[in-house]
């Protein structure tokens, strides 16, 4: 079976053309670091979807290292770039929330078509591998397809799973959902949010109706709001992140569908832009290619063959 690092670097391998592979062949055979040079540097970083703020902030440090004469060779841009996204990725990194006492409740949040159900599905299996026991609360009540496509998950992980029918209160299945948690003694409360679009301004109110419901029940809950963002989206899912985060207070990341794009520097965009953790990554159809995200493993699997 392949070792983690082997399946990230499977699973990033567009990524790492799309970035790690275009700096190389951007300084390859160069003898100086010119203007010419740091301007294809530039743009093939911002291609990469790094952010312009980042692939700014790189620059600015490479040009300030030659004005002191600390790089001068070409082939040292490459480590250089190679820290700066470590950097970047390790600066927003935060402990998860422990509660004093179980439940912990993780609210998953994120647009239709980004992965969430399916996302959620694969992260109970993982935190039953990892001994945890898990409950699913079905609160996606807009469509009918999302209680059935949870359910699927639940069987399929032999995981219990609160639900009500199409339609109903999202808060009144939560509120169910957590009641049941406390009683059954859980470690972990996953619950599974309408997909919605961030521009809704009335379905991001429902969100927070929800959140209002669970600290009622569970004062310091939800411990975790996690955002589902589809990585092939690239730049759009930063705005679509910003405006999660402004209305549903999300604490952390998980990143799908990071093998199907090129662009994955999305994930150091992100991290720079709002500052959040990213705590898991997608890359693949199975539960197993949904991966713990490390930053130092992430930049190791991108930058060395």
């Amino acid at each position: 079976m392949p070792s983690l690092l082997d399946r990230l670097k499977q699973g990033i391998q567009k990524t790492r053309a799309g970035l790690v592979d275009r700096v190389e062949d951007v300084i390859h055979g160069k003898k100086e670091i010119d203007a010419d040079l740091l301007e294809e540097l530039e743009y093939t970083l911002i291609a990469a979807d790094v952010g312009v703020r980042t692939a700014t902030d790189i620059l600015e440090t490479i040009r300030q290292r030659v004005a002191r004469h600390l790089v001068n060779d070409p082939s040292e841009l490459r480590q250089l770039i190679q820290e700066h996204l470590l950097g970047v990725l390790e600066a927003s990194e935060r402990p998860l929330m422990k509660p004093d006492q179980p439940p912990r409740v993780v609210m998953v949040v994120g647009v239709n078509g980004s992965g969430k159900t399916t996302t959620i599905g694969k992260l109970a299996q993982r935190l039953k591998e990892d001994g945890e026991t898990v409950l699913l609360c079905a609160a996606d009540t807009f469509r009918a397809a999302a209680i059935e496509q949870l359910e699927v998950w639940a069987q399929r992980t032999q995981t219990d799973i609160i639900r009500q029918s199409q339609g109903s209160d999202p808060s009144a299945v939560i509120f169910d959902a957590l009641h049941a948690a406390k009683a059954r003694k859980v470690t972990t409360l996953i619950v599974d949010t309408a997909g919605r679009l961030h521009t809704k301004d009335n379905l991001m109110a429902e969100l927070e109706k929800m959140r209002r419901t669970t600290v009622r029940v569970i004062p310091d809950a939800p411990h975790e709001v996690w955002l589902v963002l589809d990585a092939t989206t690239g730049q759009n899912g930063l705005e679509q992140a910003r405006k999660f985060t402004e209305s549903a207070g999300v604490t952390g990341l998980i990143l799908t569908k990071l093998d199907g794009t090129a662009k994955g520097g999305i994930v150091v965009a992100i991290a720079r832009e709002l500052n959040l953790p990213i705590r898991y990554i997608g890359v693949g159809e199975q539960a197993a290619d949904l991966l713990e995200f490390e930053a130092d493993k992430f930049i190791t699997s991108l930058f060395e063959k």
